[in-house]
Protein backbone atom coordinates (compact mmCIF):
# COMPACT_ATOMS: atom_id res chain seq x y z
CA UNK A 1 0.00 0.00 0.00
CA UNK A 2 2.92 2.28 0.29
CA UNK A 3 3.52 2.18 -3.59
CA UNK A 4 2.33 4.94 -5.77
CA UNK A 5 -0.63 3.35 -7.87
CA UNK A 6 -0.53 3.71 -11.47
CA UNK A 7 -2.85 1.33 -12.86
CA UNK A 8 -6.34 1.58 -12.05
CA UNK A 9 -9.60 -1.02 -12.63
CA UNK A 10 -12.97 1.28 -13.84
CA UNK A 11 -14.48 1.04 -10.23
CA UNK A 12 -11.59 2.99 -9.33
CA UNK A 13 -12.32 5.43 -11.85
CA UNK A 14 -15.91 5.57 -10.81
CA UNK A 15 -14.97 5.49 -6.82
CA UNK A 16 -12.58 9.08 -7.61
CA UNK A 17 -14.50 11.04 -10.56
CA UNK A 18 -18.07 10.06 -9.16
CA UNK A 19 -18.59 8.87 -12.68
CA UNK A 20 -20.77 5.69 -12.80
CA UNK A 21 -18.84 2.63 -14.29
CA UNK A 22 -21.54 2.35 -17.00
CA UNK A 23 -20.88 5.98 -18.08
CA UNK A 24 -17.45 5.52 -18.14
CA UNK A 25 -17.51 2.98 -20.97
CA UNK A 26 -20.29 4.95 -23.03
CA UNK A 27 -17.95 7.99 -23.22
CA UNK A 28 -15.14 5.41 -24.17
CA UNK A 29 -16.83 3.41 -26.71
CA UNK A 30 -18.82 5.96 -28.35
CA UNK A 31 -16.33 8.52 -28.04
CA UNK A 32 -13.25 7.11 -27.63
CA UNK A 33 -12.30 9.48 -24.67
CA UNK A 34 -10.31 6.99 -22.69
CA UNK A 35 -8.00 4.47 -23.53
CA UNK A 36 -7.29 1.59 -21.12
CA UNK A 37 -5.14 -1.87 -21.86
CA UNK A 38 -7.21 -4.87 -21.21
CA UNK A 39 -5.73 -7.74 -19.51
CA UNK A 40 -5.58 -11.46 -20.96
CA UNK A 41 -9.05 -11.81 -18.89
CA UNK A 42 -10.35 -9.19 -20.76
CA UNK A 43 -10.68 -6.28 -17.62
CA UNK A 44 -9.89 -3.20 -18.61
CA UNK A 45 -6.72 -1.00 -16.82
CA UNK A 46 -6.64 2.80 -16.81
CA UNK A 47 -3.22 4.48 -16.78
CA UNK A 48 -2.70 7.68 -14.21
CA UNK A 49 -2.87 9.84 -17.51
CA UNK A 50 -6.68 8.20 -18.18
CA UNK A 51 -7.59 9.08 -14.34
CA UNK A 52 -6.48 12.61 -14.93
CA UNK A 53 -8.40 13.01 -18.18
CA UNK A 54 -11.23 11.41 -17.03
CA UNK A 55 -11.38 14.34 -13.92
CA UNK A 56 -10.66 17.16 -16.51
CA UNK A 57 -13.76 15.95 -18.80
CA UNK A 58 -15.76 15.27 -15.35
CA UNK A 59 -15.28 19.12 -14.41
CA UNK A 60 -15.54 20.17 -17.87
CA UNK A 61 -18.91 17.99 -17.51
CA UNK A 62 -20.21 19.26 -14.41
CA UNK A 63 -19.72 22.93 -16.10
CA UNK A 64 -22.08 22.19 -19.00
CA UNK A 65 -20.07 21.11 -21.64
CA UNK A 66 -21.63 17.97 -23.37
CA UNK A 67 -19.35 15.06 -23.62
CA UNK A 68 -19.75 14.79 -27.44
CA UNK A 69 -17.67 18.93 -27.57
CA UNK A 70 -15.05 17.35 -25.07
CA UNK A 71 -14.24 14.42 -27.06
CA UNK A 72 -13.15 16.29 -29.98
CA UNK A 73 -10.97 18.92 -28.08
CA UNK A 74 -7.43 17.95 -28.12
CA UNK A 75 -6.13 17.20 -24.55
CA UNK A 76 -4.04 20.09 -24.16
CA UNK A 77 -7.27 22.53 -25.11
CA UNK A 78 -9.30 20.36 -22.45
CA UNK A 79 -6.44 21.01 -19.81
CA UNK A 80 -6.39 24.73 -20.97
CA UNK A 81 -10.25 24.81 -20.08
CA UNK A 82 -10.05 23.24 -17.15
CA UNK A 83 -7.48 25.62 -15.38
CA UNK A 84 -9.22 28.59 -16.73
CA UNK A 85 -12.62 27.32 -14.49
CA UNK A 86 -10.74 26.52 -11.44
CA UNK A 87 -9.33 30.49 -11.86
CA UNK A 88 -12.79 31.33 -11.28
CA UNK A 89 -13.45 28.61 -9.00
CA UNK A 90 -16.15 29.39 -6.09
CA UNK A 91 -18.23 25.90 -5.69
CA UNK A 92 -16.93 23.32 -3.45
CA UNK A 93 -17.34 20.37 -5.84
CA UNK A 94 -15.11 21.73 -8.58
CA UNK A 95 -12.43 22.77 -5.72
CA UNK A 96 -12.53 19.30 -4.51
CA UNK A 97 -11.96 17.88 -8.07
CA UNK A 98 -8.93 20.26 -8.48
CA UNK A 99 -7.78 18.98 -4.74
CA UNK A 100 -8.19 15.71 -6.17
CA UNK A 101 -6.47 15.94 -9.19
CA UNK A 102 -3.31 18.33 -7.52
CA UNK A 103 -2.86 14.64 -5.04
CA UNK A 104 -3.04 12.27 -8.08
CA UNK A 105 -0.15 14.05 -9.78
CA UNK A 106 1.32 15.26 -6.90
CA UNK A 107 1.07 18.46 -7.92
CA UNK A 108 1.37 21.41 -5.05
CA UNK A 109 1.31 24.62 -7.60
CA UNK A 110 -2.33 23.26 -8.71
CA UNK A 111 -3.23 22.96 -4.81
CA UNK A 112 -2.32 26.05 -4.00
CA UNK A 113 -3.38 28.14 -6.81
CA UNK A 114 -6.67 26.25 -5.90
CA UNK A 115 -6.50 27.15 -2.30
CA UNK A 116 -5.53 30.74 -3.02
CA UNK A 117 -8.48 31.46 -5.15
CA UNK A 118 -10.96 29.61 -2.59
CA UNK A 119 -9.40 31.94 -0.11
CA UNK A 120 -10.54 35.27 -2.47
CA UNK A 121 -14.40 34.47 -1.64
CA UNK A 122 -13.61 31.70 1.69
CA UNK A 123 -12.33 32.30 5.13
CA UNK A 124 -10.28 29.67 6.25
CA UNK A 125 -12.61 27.82 8.63
CA UNK A 126 -15.68 27.90 5.70
CA UNK A 127 -12.68 26.09 3.04
CA UNK A 128 -11.68 23.42 6.25
CA UNK A 129 -15.47 22.45 6.54
CA UNK A 130 -16.68 22.84 3.28
CA UNK A 131 -13.59 21.48 1.17
CA UNK A 132 -10.89 20.07 3.19
CA UNK A 133 -13.53 18.04 5.14
CA UNK A 134 -15.18 15.70 2.75
CA UNK A 135 -12.26 15.70 0.59
CA UNK A 136 -10.14 13.98 3.33
CA UNK A 137 -13.74 11.82 4.29
CA UNK A 138 -13.39 10.85 0.53
CA UNK A 139 -9.71 10.18 0.91
CA UNK A 140 -9.88 8.32 3.52
CA UNK A 141 -12.59 5.74 1.98
CA UNK A 142 -10.28 5.49 -1.29
CA UNK A 143 -6.80 4.86 0.99
CA UNK A 144 -9.24 2.05 2.78
CA UNK A 145 -10.30 0.18 -0.43
CA UNK A 146 -6.52 0.89 -1.67
CA UNK A 147 -7.29 3.08 -5.02
CA UNK A 148 -4.77 5.65 -3.57
CA UNK A 149 -2.00 5.28 -1.99
CA UNK A 150 -1.01 6.29 1.78
CA UNK A 151 1.88 8.32 -0.14
CA UNK A 152 -1.14 10.34 -1.55
CA UNK A 153 -2.67 10.44 1.63
CA UNK A 154 0.50 11.71 3.31
CA UNK A 155 0.63 14.31 0.20
CA UNK A 156 -2.60 16.20 0.45
CA UNK A 157 -2.63 15.90 4.60
CA UNK A 158 0.50 17.55 4.88
CA UNK A 159 -0.26 20.25 2.56
CA UNK A 160 -3.65 21.09 4.10
CA UNK A 161 -1.21 20.78 7.66
CA UNK A 162 1.03 23.72 6.52
CA UNK A 163 -2.02 26.17 5.95
CA UNK A 164 -3.54 24.99 9.59
CA UNK A 165 -0.14 25.96 10.92
CA UNK A 166 -0.25 29.43 8.81
CA UNK A 167 -3.52 30.18 10.33
CA UNK A 168 -3.26 29.36 13.63
CA UNK A 169 -0.18 31.41 14.14
CA UNK A 170 -2.12 34.35 12.69
CA UNK A 171 -4.71 34.01 15.56
CA UNK A 172 -2.14 33.73 18.29
CA UNK A 173 -1.37 37.21 17.76
CA UNK A 174 -4.63 37.79 19.61
CA UNK A 175 -4.35 37.82 23.22
CA UNK A 176 -6.81 35.17 24.79
CA UNK A 177 -10.26 36.65 25.82
CA UNK A 178 -11.64 33.85 28.10
CA UNK A 179 -10.07 33.00 31.42
CA UNK A 180 -12.34 30.50 32.65
CA UNK A 181 -10.83 27.17 31.39
CA UNK A 182 -7.40 26.59 29.60
CA UNK A 183 -7.57 23.80 26.99
CA UNK A 184 -5.14 20.73 26.62
CA UNK A 185 -4.41 19.29 23.04
CA UNK A 186 -2.85 15.67 22.97
CA UNK A 187 -2.78 12.46 20.99
CA UNK A 188 -2.97 9.07 22.87
CA UNK A 189 0.29 6.95 22.35
CA UNK A 190 0.44 5.42 18.84
CA UNK A 191 -1.96 8.33 17.65
CA UNK A 192 -0.33 9.96 14.06
CA UNK A 193 -3.18 11.42 13.14
CA UNK A 194 -2.64 15.39 14.03
CA UNK A 195 -4.65 17.38 10.90
CA UNK A 196 -8.02 17.27 13.18
CA UNK A 197 -6.30 18.35 16.30
CA UNK A 198 -4.47 21.08 14.79
CA UNK A 199 -7.57 22.38 13.42
CA UNK A 200 -9.54 22.23 16.63
CA UNK A 201 -6.08 24.13 17.90
CA UNK A 202 -7.05 27.28 15.69
CA UNK A 203 -11.16 27.15 16.10
CA UNK A 204 -10.40 27.24 19.66
CA UNK A 205 -7.70 30.12 19.41
CA UNK A 206 -9.82 32.05 17.24
CA UNK A 207 -13.03 31.72 20.23
CA UNK A 208 -10.41 33.39 22.65
CA UNK A 209 -9.18 30.93 24.57
CA UNK A 210 -5.40 29.91 25.75
CA UNK A 211 -4.71 26.82 24.12
CA UNK A 212 -1.43 24.29 25.21
CA UNK A 213 -0.25 22.22 22.28
CA UNK A 214 1.30 18.87 22.89
CA UNK A 215 0.69 16.85 20.38
CA UNK A 216 1.40 13.26 19.70
CA UNK A 217 2.54 10.73 22.22
CA UNK A 218 2.33 12.05 25.27
CA UNK A 219 1.73 9.66 28.46
CA UNK A 220 -1.49 10.41 30.63
CA UNK A 221 0.71 10.52 33.41
CA UNK A 222 2.83 13.82 31.86
CA UNK A 223 -0.53 15.68 31.17
CA UNK A 224 -1.50 15.61 34.66
CA UNK A 225 1.60 17.73 35.17
CA UNK A 226 -0.67 21.06 33.88
CA UNK A 227 -3.30 20.74 37.14
CA UNK A 228 0.06 22.21 38.64
CA UNK A 229 0.11 25.63 36.92
CA UNK A 230 -3.50 25.95 35.80
CA UNK A 231 -7.35 25.13 36.73
CA UNK A 232 -10.06 24.51 35.00
CA UNK A 233 -8.02 22.17 31.78
CA UNK A 234 -10.32 20.77 29.34
CA UNK A 235 -7.93 17.77 28.25
CA UNK A 236 -8.97 17.62 24.70
CA UNK A 237 -8.05 14.44 22.58
CA UNK A 238 -8.61 12.67 19.10
CA UNK A 239 -8.85 9.08 18.74
CA UNK A 240 -8.66 8.44 15.75
CA UNK A 241 -7.13 4.86 15.60
CA UNK A 242 -5.32 4.57 18.92
CA UNK A 243 -6.63 3.34 21.70
CA UNK A 244 -7.64 0.06 20.28
CA UNK A 245 -10.70 -0.70 20.56
CA UNK A 246 -10.28 -3.38 23.19
CA UNK A 247 -8.54 -1.23 25.42
CA UNK A 248 -10.59 2.17 25.18
CA UNK A 249 -12.44 2.15 27.81
CA UNK A 250 -9.66 0.94 30.43
CA UNK A 251 -7.68 4.39 28.70
CA UNK A 252 -10.80 6.28 29.36
CA UNK A 253 -10.80 5.54 33.30
CA UNK A 254 -6.88 6.32 33.33
CA UNK A 255 -7.76 9.54 32.08
CA UNK A 256 -10.18 10.21 34.48
CA UNK A 257 -8.07 8.75 37.41
CA UNK A 258 -5.31 10.95 36.59
CA UNK A 259 -6.44 14.10 35.10
CA UNK A 260 -9.93 15.01 36.40
CA UNK A 261 -11.03 16.90 39.80
CA UNK A 262 -10.68 20.37 40.45
CA UNK A 263 -13.12 21.60 37.44
CA UNK A 264 -11.48 19.65 35.00
CA UNK A 265 -13.02 18.05 31.94
CA UNK A 266 -11.79 15.58 29.71
CA UNK A 267 -13.58 15.77 25.74
CA UNK A 268 -13.22 13.19 23.36
CA UNK A 269 -13.78 12.59 19.22
CA UNK A 270 -13.51 10.80 16.30
CA UNK A 271 -13.28 7.21 15.62
CA UNK A 272 -12.71 5.11 18.10
CA UNK A 273 -14.77 6.90 20.10
CA UNK A 274 -17.36 4.79 19.30
CA UNK A 275 -16.42 2.22 21.53
CA UNK A 276 -16.49 3.82 24.61
CA UNK A 277 -19.12 2.60 27.31
CA UNK A 278 -21.02 5.89 27.46
CA UNK A 279 -23.12 4.40 30.49
CA UNK A 280 -19.85 3.71 32.29
CA UNK A 281 -18.71 7.65 31.80
CA UNK A 282 -18.80 10.73 34.26
CA UNK A 283 -20.42 14.27 33.02
CA UNK A 284 -16.69 15.37 33.51
CA UNK A 285 -15.96 13.27 30.00
CA UNK A 286 -17.69 14.54 26.59
CA UNK A 287 -17.79 12.88 23.74
CA UNK A 288 -18.20 14.35 20.20
CA UNK A 289 -19.05 12.76 17.29
CA UNK A 290 -17.52 15.47 15.10
CA UNK A 291 -15.74 19.08 15.16
CA UNK A 292 -18.43 21.19 14.33
CA UNK A 293 -20.35 19.49 17.75
CA UNK A 294 -17.11 20.32 19.40
CA UNK A 295 -17.04 23.87 18.52
CA UNK A 296 -20.44 24.22 19.62
CA UNK A 297 -19.35 23.81 23.26
CA UNK A 298 -16.48 26.08 23.84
Amino acid sequence: MNNVKNMFRIKDLENISGIKAHTIRIWEKRYNVLQPIRTHTNIRLYSLSNLQKLLNITMLHDYGYKISKIATLPEDKILEMVLGIISNINVKNHAINAFKMATMNFDQELFSNTYNRLQEEKSFNEIFHHVFIPLMEEFGLLWHTDIISTTHKHFISCLIIKKILINIEKVENNKPIHTDRVFVLSLPIQEIHELGLLFLHYEIVSKGYKVIYLGQNLPIENLKDLKKYFNSIVFLSYFTIQPERNAVDEYIKEMSDQLLGEGSEVWLIDRMTEHIDLNEITTDIKVFNSISALIKNV
